[in-house]
């Protein structure tokens, strides 16, 4: 057990005492990064000091960045001679987009940060076994939390949990881990598709139907199906999901809104068997911007990834604060 002599007749109060003897035997590597710290309790009972004082050390080694502590492990040694800051961005799966947000966070870090890459394919346990093997790896991790259908929430709130507040950033989904005090750089799908819709009303006269195309076992939030939902109702027009595209022919006068890249183009590859003409007999809105939509002259509802990766990397660098919704905005083209 690691014991230090705490006076009571010393220039020193009990909490400078302690803090200055860590300090010491971490610098001279007495104490080894990664190294687990007696608990409070443990601490308090061989050094005869009380609870509070120890509280109160630990509390001064985590600020001037010696230990780190973990909810549910204890307090651990972080390594004083790293030259670089370590960022673990974990995406829930890789994509063009996923691509555009790591770029922008590595670039907003500059040359001074590490910012290494993992996929928990949608699977809280994943996820778990990532943050077990890597926490006090990393100074910060920004977690995408989106996981299958069937993932409670509790449940992937207390893996979050996992990691301290200062050292969590999370992306695109709005969940609360802390409080007030989550990080957090979110899109707000309910609200956002359906004020979309509401802008693009001009456009959408001639239409009576929108089709989501929403794969069955899609990790993607049940929340964009509610805002369409919500336009809908407002709108007096028929709201329908399909699952598969395959079993679906295109109707006149309908809008459709393919989730997934492979539905569009399974999509427009059905259009062109008919008659229909897109943006005049058929409506088509994709999502998120891609140079392929663009060649094809498809609307598009889209967030701003560089955006997201850009407020990410600020919140690293202490720019930002608390909550921020991310920019989400209309492509208008010819398939409307």
């Amino acid at each position: 057990m690691y014991q230090v002599k705490v006076l009571e007749n010393n220039r020193f109060s009990k909490v400078q005492q302690i803090v200055g003897y860590f300090m010491s035997d971490i610098d001279q590597g007495v104490l080894k990064k990664g190294e687990r710290l007696p608990t409070i309790n443990e601490f308090s009972a061989a050094n005869r000091v009380s609870r509070d004082t120890i509280e109160k050390a630990y509390g001064r080694l985590r600020a001037s960045g010696y230990i780190r502590s973990y909810p549910g492990r204890g307090y651990f040694v972080l390594d004083r001679n790293k030259t670089k800051t370590k960022v673990l961005l974990v995406f829930n799966r890789l994509n063009s987009f996923k691509k555009i947000v790591y770029e922008a966070l590595q670039k907003g870090l500059g040359k001074d940060t590490k910012v290494d890459l993992c996929i928990h394919h949608n699977s809280p346990k994943l996820l778990k076994e990532i943050l077990k093997t890597n926490l006090g790896r990393y100074d910060y991790f920004v977690i995408m939390p989106h996981f299958r259908s069937d993932a409670k929430p509790a449940e992937f709130r207390s893996i979050l949990e996992m990691i301290p507040a200062h050292e969590l950033i999370v992306l695109d989904k709005h969940v609360e881990v802390w409080g007030q005090r989550t990080k957090m750089v979110y899109q707000d799908f309910r609200n956002d598709i359906r004020e979309a819709l509401c802008k693009s009303g001009s456009l959408l006269e001639k239409y009576k139907s929108i089709s989501l195309i929403f794969p069955e076992k899609a990790d993607h939030p049940k929340e964009i199906i509610e805002g369409i939902a919500d336009f809908c109702l407002e709108h007096r027009m028929h709201f329908k999901v399909i699952s598969e595209i395959e079993k679906e022919m295109p109707h006149r006068c309908s809008v459709y809104i393919p989730i997934e890249e492979d539905d569009l183009a399974k999509l427009i590859k059905k259009v062109r068997r008919t008659s229909l003409i897109i943006g005049k007999d058929i409506g088509i809105i994709s999502f998120n911007e891609s140079v392929f939509k663009e060649l094809l002259d498809i609307t598009v509802f889209t967030t701003d990834f560089e955006a997201m990766g850009r407020t990410a990397a600020d919140f690293i660098l202490g720019k930002e604060k608390g909550a921020c919704k991310n920019p989400f905005y209309t492509i208008y083209r010819g398939s409307l």
